[in-house]
């Protein structure tokens, strides 16, 4: 998934695809690539990655899963190295500790607020909370995108990560989705 936040500025995908490591279950037609997961996010999208980050629930369970989870901050963050943070490179462990502080749960944010701020320069302070932000949408956009595959093709969906799998399930819950969710153990 490749998020584009605005004309000048987004994501890039993750290599790695989920079938690389079940290539029979791919072969078997269970495992179901190669959607167009990328680009601008239109005005449904927007609605409903904001949704999630307003949900007091939904952000708990990330906070958490960011904290605890080190399968879920690989998915997010390259912690073994330096990250840059605003215009400085800050040790990946430091920026860990910085990263999970409780009152990042706490911050309100939007997918707005996440784009204004990915236009303009910023220090260390301002460069965690815009991290942490983006780190957010990229979640929220990641089950947008499955929820929407999966309704549209009457797939399933399943994952072997538990944080995914809770968060999926407040979203569907909250928005009144009938997704099928199965956690499958790792």
């Amino acid at each position: 998934m490749a998020l584009q936040l605005t004309p000048m500025s987004g994501t890039t995908a993750y290599m790695d695809r989920m079938g690389n490591q079940f290539p029979d279950l791919v072969a078997s037609g269970r495992i179901v690539q190669g959607y167009s997961v990328s680009g601008p996010l239109d005005d449904e999208a927007v609605r409903a990655i904001d949704q999630d980050l307003a949900d007091g629930v939904w952000r708990n369970v990330f906070h958490d899963a960011l904290r605890d989870n080190r399968r879920f901050q690989r998915g997010l963050f390259d912690l073994s190295h330096g990250i840059r943070i605003g215009a400085h490179l800050v040790p990946g462990p430091a920026a860990f500790l910085k990263l999970v502080e409780d009152h990042r749960k706490e911050q309100g944010y939007s997918l707005g607020w996440v784009r204004e701020w990915s236009r303009r320069p910023c220090g260390v302070d301002e460069g965690y909370a815009f991290e942490y932000g983006l780190a957010l949408v990229k979640t929220a956009a990641a089950l947008l995108y499955t929820i929407r595959l999966a309704t549209r093709h009457g797939l399933e969906a399943v994952t072997d990560s538990e944080p995914h799998f809770h968060l999926l399930q407040r979203t569907c819950a909250r928005e009144g989705q009938a997704v099928t969710n199965r956690l499958r153990a790792g």
